[in-house]
């Protein structure tokens, strides 16, 4: 076999293995890309956004909050802690009524105690809180961050005279409330059906007593200005 028939083997054999690698490396990536937006759902859609359309980029980030959290297991909260917890949102929605804006600071409160309380990190670290609950809680995760939002910029003196309308307030509350739930139930993790399982009558604006696992009404009340 000549010196030049050999080199043309070699060739042909560097690209079968080079194309067949290229191929491996491709279908791995769409499977991480699909598993990620299975796994992540509106949460993956909204972080593709952020990055201007850029999956891929959107994809890394989502796989380091899976790197970095995905092994977290959430602490189980007995029937008393669900109990208080659920005593503790239903006077939130109630003192919405008179004060919408401290109501959903005391829900963003709320939310971060919860959270620790079921293992996630310390709620001062807002943003590493937020990424541990959107690997788990995908589906509902932007709740918190819409109540977050709205308690931040409701607070202090000016920033709150042009901050978020009651309105805007009371969506933010009803957002926050699916995570909640979330949160509070028995179960732990995304898989759960979306909604969780809900522990009051009321929505925000209405006054009512706390009634365990009775379906939350989706009816809308308007309370008073703040």
């Amino acid at each position: 076999m000549s010196t030049g028939l050999i080199i043309l083997l070699i060739v042909i054999a560097a690209v079968v293995v080079i194309g067949a690698t290229a191929l491996v490396v491709r279908s791995r990536a769409r499977r991480g890309g699909t598993g990620l937006k299975r796994r992540f759902g509106p949460e993956y859609e909204r972080t593709v956004a952020l990055h201007d359309g850029d999956a891929k980029a959107a994809e890394r980030e989502l796989a380091e909050r899976v790197e970095h959290h995905g092994d977290l297991r959430e602490r189980p909260l007995d029937g008393a802690q669900r109990q208080r917890y659920a005593q503790r949102w239903a006077a939130v929605q109630e003192h919405f009524v008179d004060a919408p804006r401290e109501a959903v600071s005391e829900a963003d409160r709320l939310l971060a105690q919860l959270a620790v309380e079921r293992g996630y990190p310390d709620g001062g670290r807002y943003e590493e809180q937020l990424a541990a609950l959107s690997v788990h809680h995908a589906d509902h995760v932007d709740g918190y961050r819409q109540v977050h939002r709205a308690a931040r910029t409701g607070a202090g003196g000016g920033p709150s005279e042009a901050g978020a309308g009651t309105e805007e307030l009371r969506s933010a509350l009803l957002g926050a409330r699916a995570l909640f739930d979330d949160l509070n139930s028995a179960e732990s993790g995304r898989h759960r059906a979306p909604g969780g399982t809900s522990h009051t009558t009321t929505t925000p604006g209405t006054r009512s007593h706390a009634r365990p696992h009775a379906p939350w009404a989706l009816h809308r009340s308007r309370p008073k200005e703040s």
